[in-house]
């Protein structure tokens, strides 16, 4: 097994509210998007996917962690275009406000369609807490890429309640008091490309959570392509709190 040098990733933030830190998510993605195996770098805005830079239009997967509720129409074609031709997108947290601006969900129509989602409220359990995240399908052989090494694990991050698309393929929840079952991770296709979306991942306390950035390498290991069993495992699993920190007796 090697190193895929030849994919790579790039990181995009975006925002406008002062309830997410773009800056300590830039960083921390990065590094763990680095630890599934693949070049990554770190952008901020994104009018560079209207006219990509080499950067931009060279990167196999974009990372993307917006907070804002104004996205330019320009900017939701140009991404979902790139997206269409191929290129793979995982999709975190706030990244599916869309709706609360000025002309409602018509205005941010074409991203809503390209990642499949968008946030309706924190629903009744409070904007936070802990809670555990349930991977679907009982034997791992069978699960998707993306949580194909996973098992279920305790998180704590903002709740998030979801109107979601009939054409994803929701591949982890979470119970809610009120029994009901709620969406936290899912797939999509758009075009020729993939789409992942994660509802998790809203401050330090997620991204430094082990379950967290195993999912995260490995939807982006997935969305760029390299969803072979081999790369999977080797590259999602080794470093389980970054820098080659290990839990417990893991070596």
């Amino acid at each position: 097994m090697k190193l895929r040098g030849s994919a790579s990733a790039l990181v995009v933030v975006e925002g406008t509210d002062l309830h997410h830190d773009l800056i300590g998510a830039a960083l921390a993605l990065q590094e763990i998007v680095s630890e599934a195996g693949l070049s990554t770098a770190r952008a901020v805005g994104l009018d560079r996917f209207t006219d990509p830079m080499p950067a931009t239009a060279e990167a196999d997967v974009y990372v993307l962690y917006r907070s804002s509720t104004v996205f330019d129409p320009r900017q939701q074609q140009a991404l979902a275009d790139l997206v269409a031709s191929g290129k793979g997108l995982v999709a975190l947290h706030a990244s599916n406000l869309f709706g609360f601006g000025e002309g409602g969900l018509d205005a941010d129509r074409t991203a809503y369609e390209l990642i499949g989602s968008r946030y309706l409220s924190h629903g009744d359990s409070g904007s936070e807490g802990r809670f555990d995240v349930r991977i679907r399908s009982d034997h791992p052989v069978t699960r998707h890429p993306v949580t194909r090494h996973l098992d279920d694990f305790a998180i704590d991050d903002e709740y998030y309640v979801l109107e979601y698309a009939e054409d994803v393929t929701v591949l982890a929840d979470r119970e809610r008091p009120d029994g009901y079952t709620e969406p936290l991770v899912y797939v999509r296709e758009h075009g020729v490309g993939r789409v992942c979306y994660s509802a998790l991942g809203h401050d330090p306390r997620a991204w430094g959570n082990p379950g967290f950035r195993q999912l995260v390498r490995q939807a982006a290991l997935w969305a760029a392509g390299l969803d072979d069993v081999d790369t999977v495992e080797s590259w999602s699993t080794r470093w389980p709190l970054g820098n080659g920190r290990t839990i417990g007796d893991r070596t």
